[in-house]
């Protein structure tokens, strides 16, 4: 199957799990549950729980196993992006070419939209795991516990480095800060979808050891490319208008670096990742497209 094919295929799958969890009964703070419902349906390319799905399926076909824990992640990672648009943070108004939550909503509403998803996350992985301690036997239940305890430490992880994002804003920082906020704010998540989906699958310590250093290289990917966008992208098809981090004067690798250099820095990461995978052979082909569709991507 051809890599877009494939990627159209697990966000599909990805959209129906989460369509399952949005609320449609009426109840009184049912204008809570569609502001929730906004921004987690609002598209976006699903790359954390498809990475959670493609490393899961190194080691087992059976994805049921990894659906909540991917489920949960997606949700996650809209929880931040509610809260990064809000007015003190990035101040964004549009998001995948649509209102962000606060200018459709209020800023209230997306406030606790945010914490919303956060909690509903922990609502999906807990009831995955009281269902598992009952009907699953003991070292499936073990992985599933360790996943949560490195889901929830990963979740820290993402919230400190937003912090030093937002709190160093038009500071003059180092490379090594700038690493770090940024291993932090998006390498945490996305590192936790491989580690999620290797220990669910129950694979063996150095092959998740191995997965990990992939994660860690296109985690900086993918945000060097975010970098990248900022300046270069097309604000129609990203949904954002482009220089936004140079009017808030953020420190970001393109400030850090210049354009050339970033690029370079992005082309040899992408290929780190690559080879770290290189073992796996075919079986890991569609983890090595999505290495390079984050290096290429225009949104």
């Amino acid at each position: 199957m051809e890599f877009k094919e494939q990627l159209k295929k697990y966000q599909n799958i990805v959209n129906e799990e989460l369509e399952k969890t949005n609320i449609k009964e009426n109840v009184p703070e049912q204008v809570l549950n569609n502001s929730m419902e906004y921004s987690l349906m609002a598209g976006g390319k699903r790359i954390r729980p498809i990475l959670v799905i493609a490393t899961y399926k190194l080691f087992k076909d059976d994805i049921e196993e990894c659906m909540p824990f991917a489920v949960a992640i997606e949700m996650v990672h809209n929880f931040s992006l509610i809260h990064d648009d809000l007015p003190e943070v990035d101040n964004d108004d549009f998001r995948h070419g649509k209102p962000t939550n606060h200018k459709k909503f209020n800023h209230a509403t997306a406030l606790l939209a945010g914490d919303g998803l956060l909690n509903k996350a922990y609502i999906v992985i807990s009831n995955e795991l009281q269902y598992s301690s009952r009907n699953q036997y003991k070292e499936c239940f073990i992985n599933k516990v360790r996943a949560f305890n490195e889901f929830s430490k990963s979740v820290d992880r993402m919230i400190a480095g937003e912090y030093l994002d937002t709190e160093l804003e038009g500071q003059h920082i180092s490379a090594q800060m700038l690493d770090y906020i940024h291993q932090n704010k998006t390498g945490a998540l996305l590192k936790l979808c491989v580690r999620m989906g290797a220990i669910l699958a129950n694979a063996p310590e150095n092959d998740i050891e191995k997965l990990s250093n992939y994660a860690e290289a296109i985690g900086l990917a993918f945000q060097i490319k975010d970098d990248l966008l900022s300046v270069e992208g097309d604000s129609k098809i990203t949904g954002k208008p482009t220089g936004n981090d140079e009017k808030l004067k953020k420190c970001t690798y393109v400030s850090m670096y210049g354009l050339d250099k970033t690029k370079e820095q992005l082309n040899k990461i992408t290929n780190d990742a690559i080879n770290e995978i290189k073992e796996y052979g075919e079986k890991a082909e569609f983890l090595k497209e999505l290495a390079l569709y984050i290096q290429n991507r225009n949104k």
